[in-house]
């Protein structure tokens, strides 16, 4: 203990210098954090919101987009399709489930996704109070949405034309609500859900001239895509090819499309991963010419030491402890550092409502922070620490 008071004391004696290897230090740890945060989280979101989705389909155009907007909802739609096309493709047989899913309106910037009962089953949601919807107008609210709006069972709100709010409101087709799910940590949690018939009812009622005109809209009725799980493993060759070149749809591989975001987003996590490699090893130079410089200036309080009966071993302890003290603080402002700035990132880009993000978390792969900081600060203070342990009492004080 009293060796790790004394190596307390000694860095802070040269604080300037002790500052600023603290400050590179935590600014290379404080880097490295912050990638594998961002990293884990959108991995995980991604395998969350994608499992037991096989495929997409919706209107021709982007893929990439067809994949964003229709499974993690963070991104306009392609089109619609019509109603008939996608209830031909769910009899085919290769198809095991299909949900259909109706975009275009929101609610305070939560999109209202028009869909049958299978989707909330899809990603085994539970609800906190209330029931799924037994009407058309009646909607469910996700965990999310309830604790910001304030929304509750039995409350009524009116949707707005578009997808990012500010649209048009709705408000002579109000919803209902129905039921608030508990927080599940998917897509689910920011989305306002409901029957297609509601999706439906809201854009046919005050467009319809008549009756004719009404029955007319129903045959014509379109949705926005299809979330598609397949019968077996061969589909996966065979159905996207089915429908790209038989029907007027396209079918998205959601793997392969996230597979390729994800190499472009890699290539900025490697710059950042670079950054705070260069960082590090600039904060372990700095560090080892500190306490080198340390034992040469010491030499009067290192043969001090000696002569009240210190070991050379506890000479060289003080040094390593020394370091270990700047591994210790830099690691927790540079963990703390990464966490405040994921958390600061969600809210600037508001992905709260897009993405579930946020920086209070502690992957796996978190632990490597600190194990980096103190191999570091360690390989920093070896050779110092060695040429403490091998100083002569002699030819300290004769230097003195």
């Amino acid at each position: 203990m009293k060796t790790i008071a004394f190596a307390w004391r000694f860095l802070w004696s040269r604080p300037l210098s002790a500052g600023l290897n603290l400050l590179l230090l935590s600014l290379g740890l404080g880097s490295l954090s912050f990638v594998l945060l961002a990293g884990h989280q959108i991995d995980r979101a991604f395998e969350r919101d994608l499992a037991g989705i096989d495929v997409v389909v919706g209107a021709k155009g982007s893929p990439m987009q067809l994949i964003l907007s229709g499974v993690f909802h963070i991104d306009a739609p392609t089109g619609n399709v019509p109603l008939a096309a996608v209830k031909q493709l769910e009899q085919h047989p290769q198809v095991a489930q299909l949900i259909p899913l109706s975009l275009g309106d929101s609610y305070r910037g939560f999109r209202i996704v028009g869909s049958t009962p299978d989707y909330l089953t899809h990603y085994s949601a539970a609800f906190a109070q209330g029931g799924v919807w037994s009407a058309p107008m009646q909607a469910v609210i996700g965990a999310q949405v309830a604790a910001q709006t304030g929304l509750k069972v039995g409350d009524r709100f009116a949707g707005s034309h578009g997808l990012a709010g500010g649209g048009d409101s709705h408000g002579q087709t109000p919803y209902v609500v129905s039921g608030v799910l508990a927080p599940g940590g998917s897509v689910l949690d920011r989305l306002v859900l409901t029957a297609l018939d509601s999706v439906w009812q809201v854009h046919e009622g005050h467009s319809a001239l008549d009756a004719d005109d009404r029955k007319l809209m129903e045959d014509e009725r379109e949705v926005t895509l299809a979330l598609i799980r397949y019968r077996t493993p061969l589909a996966a060759v065979t159905f996207p090819r089915f429908v790209n070149a038989t029907t007027e749809m396209q079918a998205a591989a959601p793997a392969l499309e996230i597979t390729r975001l994800l190499k472009l987003i890699g290539v900025g996590t490697d710059v950042l991963r670079a950054l705070a490699g260069v960082l590090l090893l600039t904060a372990g130079l700095s560090v080892f010419i500190a306490l080198w410089s340390a034992v040469r200036e010491r030499r009067a309080d290192l043969a001090l030491l000696r002569m009240l009966g210190a070991p050379p071993r506890k000479v060289a302890a003080l040094l390593l402890c020394e370091a270990l003290w700047l591994a210790l603080l830099a690691t927790l402002i540079g963990v703390l550092a990464g966490q405040e700035l994921m958390a600061a990132l969600a809210w600037f880009l508001q992905l709260d409502k897009s993405v579930l993000i946020s920086g209070l978390a502690w992957p796996a792969e978190l632990w490597s922070v600190p194990a980096l900081a103190v191999a570091v600060a360690l390989l920093s203070a070896l050779l110092p620490a060695y040429e403490a342990y091998r100083a002569n009492v002699f030819e300290l004080l004769q230097s003195r």
